[in-house]
């Protein structure tokens, strides 16, 4: 099953994002469902069934090990000419320190990941089609985007359903398989 780990913004977070959202919408870009935003610690890919009662337990320690942190969301930015996404800001430290325990849980329970790379928290809002428009207005209109300070509570391993190929408009579904309480104590 194709998985990855996050930590999943609260309802509010999402409504007040989507407000920001919203009036930019167009059909230039293909924009992700905000039903689906989520800060991605790591993604592991296809896992096998058999990874997954270690990876189960591992996960869950680096939850236990890891105490819960203010983060909000807040600006926007873009990964090349293709990615609009919003970052976050807060007590990104703790969210860096959580996205490597992720990562170090995930390649000792036996996940092949890629080379590891610097973690960048970001939500993906849209991505640029072939041709399509430059993503800097949509960047520059988000850029001063500021939401409300929420608490992550919660460690979630997350199962994404691809859409099938050659349906218009279909997105991937997202499904929570696993969530760890973050029970760390605050220093």
């Amino acid at each position: 099953m194709r998985l990855f780990v996050a930590v999943l913004p609260p309802d509010a977070a999402l409504a007040e994002l989507e407000a920001a959202v919203g009036p930019l919408r167009d059909e230039r870009l293909i924009w992700t469902a905000g039903a689906g935003w989520h800060f991605t610690l790591a993604f592991l890919g296809e896992v096998g069934e058999e990874l997954l009662p270690e990876l189960r337990a591992r996960l869950e320690r680096a939850a236990h090990r890891t105490a819960p942190f203010t983060l909000r969301v807040h600006g926007s930015g873009q990964f090349g000419e293709n990615v609009l996404w919003a970052g976050a800001a807060g007590e990104l430290p703790a969210l860096r320190m959580l996205a490597e325990r992720t990562d170090a849980a995930a390649r000792r329970a036996g996940v092949p990941l890629e080379r590891h790379r610097r973690y960048t928290p970001h939500l993906t809002l849209a991505r640029g089609r072939h041709g399509g428009p430059p993503l800097g207005p949509y960047r520059d209109a988000l850029a001063g985007f500021e939401g409300a300070p929420w608490r992550a509570e919660t460690l979630s391993l997350v199962r994404s359903h691809l859409p099938a190929d050659g349906v218009p408009g279909a997105r991937p579904r997202y499904e929570t398989v696993g969530a760890w309480p973050l029970a760390g104590r605050t220093a």
